[in-house]
């Protein structure tokens, strides 16, 4: 389908690769946006797919995705300047009844002298470097990143045509997607971004509710309509076309500039008013992303009873929740290695890496791959802790890589007494996770090679019986057994009722143990 489409479709294409220079509210410039959603709908239109749901059923999840597994997310932006409870705060500080409120007056003083948009100036980045943090995500092992491109407070980290908001112009005086694009691609790690900019429409609502400088004109470009978010959910006040339509700029925008291997969307755009920008931007993605090396993929979350794709058509991301069994279709879990935070905060709480390592396999074993965030400082350095628990995964993976890298699920995903349930946000994976034990075996294969991981050591016994190898799962004979890290075969018995390994005297791993079984 590429060989055969590319050259018509990249036609297209190339006049949909030229930005505007200058955005404001003249005649126009409103001109120049109807003609480049004109463009945008005709490429969608225009392709190996069109821009409805029976044609985008059609795209297959690539390869590359599949073989990855393991990503790192990253939450920078102005936001990490205040540092206090995460990303969120820019929401928070005005709105009335919360702590964030009372600690910017405090901190800051009144609303309308001191508001979110002054804390651009402090976010300068001057250590940041973006080889250097590629350098952290090889050490890790992850093979994409997906940094935020823009959040939800409306400020863009690369060069936005249609803001002046951007890192381009304000704070650190440069394109900073750019950057890490550049150092990705040297890096051999493949490149996503994330847009959580549907939900700028009620983001800063609370700076209508008190004296604030959202509500001042002079900010809308930033804040936003600032409208009621239950009115917006509960469909009474809708993003307007011009909104919608701004979005679907914005968002090609970035898949023309960047050339992304992946776009990750938070959940408000999975809302109705969405839905036909939201197919027009996807079928652009893809019939673009057909005249590429690499196919690209797409991140979407459910938002209660709604899903902003059928299964199949795009990869489905639970935030901070797995599957409690394998998924028909490839998925993706995204957490973070803070326990209260996606941005930087100064009392982190850290999960540790061996809790980190077990999740990884348990997604992987379901079909699944883990997105893992960091948050940066805002002078651009990553913390030290967050170096030093990636460092820890990388080394595991090192070892046992094999088991999780270009593998797909088995005939079960696993066996033991550790129940996970389905989860779909971070209350259920904070509420509900459990360690897992030695009684625990997660399962991947590839090729002739069967995995076995074991989440943890069996400290009171030299043998391990793995009862899912059994006659029914497993007709082939087995013609050897061994444990990455340690040297020479293992013995073993192989009946109808699973396979029992000798164990070695000790554990070649910190974490996780992984047997490799070979027909």
């Amino acid at each position: 389908m590429k060989s055969l489409l590319a050259v018509t479709v990249a036609t297209l294409l190339a006049a949909c690769s030229e930005q505007p220079q200058d955005v404001s509210t003249t005649t126009n410039d409103k001109a120049d946006h109807s003609e480049k959603l004109s463009e945008i709908r005709s490429v969608a239109n225009q392709g190996p797919f069109k821009a409805n749901w029976e044609s985008l059923k059609e795209y297959e999840i690539p390869t590359w995705y599949q073989d990855a597994k393991f990503g790192i997310f990253i939450h920078w932006g102005v936001y990490s300047v205040p540092s206090h409870n995460g990303e969120w705060y820019p929401r928070k500080m005005y709105l009335s009844d919360t702590e964030e409120f009372a600690y910017q007056q405090e901190k800051h003083g009144p609303l309308t002298e001191f508001g979110y948009k002054d804390f651009i100036p402090q976010f300068t980045a001057e250590k940041f470097d973006a080889d250097k943090w590629l350098e952290v995500v090889k050490d890790s092992g992850a093979k994409y990143i997906v940094p935020v491109a823009e959040h939800h407070d409306g400020f863009s980290m690369y060069d936005n045509s249609y803001s002046r908001w951007d890192a381009v112009e304000m704070g650190p005086k440069r394109d900073v997607i750019a950057e890490l694009k550049t150092a990705a691609n040297k890096a051999d790690i493949y490149f996503g971004l994330s847009s959580h900019r549907a939900e700028n429409w009620w983001f800063f609502e609370g700076g209508r509710e008190v004296p604030s400088d959202v509500q001042d004109d002079a900010y809308r470009d930033l804040y936003g309509p600032a409208v009621s978010r239950e009115t917006s959910e509960a469909g009474e006040t809708p993003p307007t076309q011009e909104f919608l339509d701004d979005w679907l700029l914005r968002t090609v925008e970035i898949v023309d500039k960047y050339q992304p291997d992946l776009i990750w969307f938070d959940w408000w755009m999975a809302s109705e008013p969405f839905h036909q920008h939201v197919k027009e931007f996807t079928s652009y993605f893809y019939n673009k992303g057909s005249t590429w090396d690499d196919m690209p993929a797409l991140n979407y979350k459910d938002l209660g009873e709604f899903r902003s794709f059928p299964p199949g058509s795009a990869v489905l991301d639970i935030e901070r929740g797995q599957m409690s069994d394998t998924y028909e279709y490839f998925w993706q879990t995204d957490t973070s290695v803070s326990k209260t935070s996606w941005g930087y905060v100064t009392n982190p709480s850290y999960r540790d890496a061996n809790s980190l390592v077990d999740d990884l396999i348990d997604i992987v074993s379901k079909n699944g791959s883990m997105l893992l965030n960091i948050g940066p400082k805002p002078d651009g350095t990553i913390p030290q802790p967050e170096i030093d628990l990636l460092a820890e995964i990388g080394s595991w993976l090192k070892l046992n890589g094999e088991a999780i890298y270009n593998t797909r699920p088995w005939v079960t995903f696993g066996e033991g007494s550790t129940v996970v349930i389905d989860g779909t946000n971070s209350n259920d994976a904070e509420a509900h996770r459990k360690d897992f034990n030695s009684s625990d075996i997660r399962f991947t294969q590839n090729g002739d090679a069967l995995y076995a991981t074991v989440m943890a050591w069996p400290e009171d016994r030299d043998e391990l019986t793995i009862r899912s190898i059994n006659s029914e799962n497993y007709p082939d004979e087995v013609t050897s057994v061994t444990m990455l890290g340690h040297d020479g075969e293992l013995s073993y018995s192989q009946t109808e009722n699973g396979l029992t390994v000798t164990l070695p005297d000790s554990s070649p791993s910190p974490f996780a143990q992984v047997i490799k079984i070979t027909k």
